[in-house]
This record gives C-alpha cells, structure tokens and sequence, in this order.
C-alpha cells in the first residue's frame, strides 16, 4: 500500500445538492471508491479539516469548507528515472522532469511523482506546480516555494508572460520530405473535450488553441519540430501535430487511443518542453532555463 504523505484538499462546493454528510459528497465525488473505504479512512484519521480537525462518518456537509484527504493505492509504479534541479530561488524552482512521471498525485501514482519527489529531496512542504505536463511528456515544470509571492507567478502563466519552447519528433507526410527547411505552419482551431474524457479533440467553433510549429531537421522520414503553444489546452500540441498529419511519435492517444498498458519505458513520446523564458516578476532579471532532456529517437 503506498500511502500520499502530503495531504490533497478539496474545497466542497458552495451549492449542497442533496448531502447529508461529508462521507456522502465524497462517495459521490469518488464513485471508484467505495463507501467502506471512506468509512476506513475517516475511523484511521486520514479524512480531516484544513484546520486539522478530524471528521466523522456523520459530519454534516459544510458548504466551501476545505477539506484534506490522503490518497491511497494498493500498488504503485516505479518510475525508474530522476528529475534534476535545474534552477531555484528563494520564489521558484524548476525541474526537469524524465518522461512517464506525473507531476501531481493522480490514478494510480501517489508518491511517485514530481512534487512529492522533490517534497521529499528539498525538504520543502509548501511547493506548487505552477503549470502542468502530461505524465509522457517530459522537460521544464516551475514550483511555486513561496505563498507570498506565488499569485505573481501564476500571472505568468495566466496572463501568458512566458514563452514556452517544445520539441518533439514525428514521422514526416511525403510533402514534408520533398520541402526544403525550414517549414513553418501557425496553427488555430477549437480544443474540446472528447470521449473518453481524458482525451481531446479538434471541432468546429471559435478559436481557443493556436500553435507555432517549425520543422527544423530531417533525417529519413523522421522530423525534429520546434513547437511554440500560444494558448495552454490540453494536449494542444500533440492534436496540432495530428492535424498536420504527423502524430508525435509514440503517441498513445492520437491517431488512435490505444489500449491501457504497463508504461513502455523504451519508448517515451517524443515531445520535450525544452525552453522556458520569462521575466521574473519579483527580481526583474531575464529568466531562460532549458531542458537537459533527450528525445531518444534524436539524440540516439
């Protein structure tokens, strides 16, 4: 059993739609959790307030109250490759993160992460993600280690004040391979929800997603991009690439989802985030922190 060390919060909804008690949100919140064993944790102590305070399986719902809980898996998966430190301050920290390793408890990985990683190397507790990659990507994440000045940060993002730089590798279309360097495509479309949740996908309507992409190499049939998202959708850059007909490679969701499997760990998708390149709001200094990452289907 691999137990979270730090605990997850989750704000309960200002609208009460119908629950009687906290136990009732959080088996309606979780139905892959059975109420049994909500009704274990809560008697173990591991369901509590902000504030410490230690619910019952009869705590009448509250509305907006924070509420803190600790995630719990059965069996973990190793992810066998280190994140290193590649830049920190008294404000942030950035890593670079190895491919296959999520960046925030989720599923099945508990501690097997980025931030409880460098929770346990820094010794650092109050430490926030200030952006997301998906768990195949690999390259730059940036931490927040300073409550104070964190809002700061998170307008970086928000108000996208930091350019960030991908690179990835995919199998060429034909014209590609007969086109003289460099190919340059802007790319701008709608992102949505698809089915499976989990996944997205282009439909018509307003634009919400737009990406710069330079094919800078070739070698055979496989080309290295320079990606630049404009927007921050989920998956953006891999449906982008897709709509230019040329799926980063070792995509398992696009084209075509493929089926759950143990993480194939000789073939990482091929997409960095290589650059990140900002102001710093705090020190004013001219931040550009790169990715010592490699695209084994390039570098190899």
């Amino acid at each position: 059993m691999s137990i979270a060390r730090q605990a997850s919060e989750i704000t309960l909804p200002a609208a009460n739609q119908g629950w009687s008690t906290v136990l009732q949100f959080l088996c309606s919140q979780f139905p892959y959790i059975s109420e049994a064993i909500w009704r274990e944790r809560i008697a173990a102590g591991k369901v509590h307030w902000f504030n410490g305070e230690a619910i019952t399986t009869d705590t009448p719902f509250l509305p907006s109250k924070r509420l803190c809980y600790y995630r719990e898996v059965v069996v973990e998966p190793h992810i066998p490759f280190e994140q290193q430190i590649v830049y920190q301050d008294a404000h942030i920290l950035v890593a670079d993160k190895p491919h296959f390793l999520p960046v925030t408890p989720g599923g099945e990985y508990v501690n097997e992460c980025l931030l409880a990683r460098l929770q346990r190397d820094t010794g650092i507790t109050d430490m926030v993600p200030l952006h997301r990659l998906d768990r195949d990507t690999a390259g730059l994440v940036m931490f927040s280690v300073n409550a104070t000045s964190r809002p700061a940060y998170y307008q970086l993002f928000s108000q996208q004040l930091i350019k960030k730089l991908y690179l990835a590798v995919a199998p060429l279309t034909a014209e590609a391979v007969a086109a003289a360097l460099p190919l340059h495509w802007h790319i701008k479309n709608r992102i949505e929800k698809g089915s499976p949740r989990f996944i997205n996908a282009i439909v018509p309507g307003e634009v919400n997603a737009i990406s710069e992409i330079v094919l800078l190499e070739k070698r055979g049939e496989l080309g290295l991009f320079q990606l630049t998202p404009l927007s921050g959708k989920t998956h953006q850059l891999r449906l982008h690439m897709l709509s230019l007909g040329m799926p980063i490679l070792h995509d398992n969701y696009y084209p075509k989802l493929k089926p759950k499997q143990a993480p194939q760990f000789d073939t990482p998708l091929q997409l960095l985030a290589a650059k990140l390149s900002f102001i710093d709001p705090v020190s004013g200094q001219l931040h550009s922190v790169e990715s010592k990452q490699p695209l084994a289907a390039w570098s190899g």
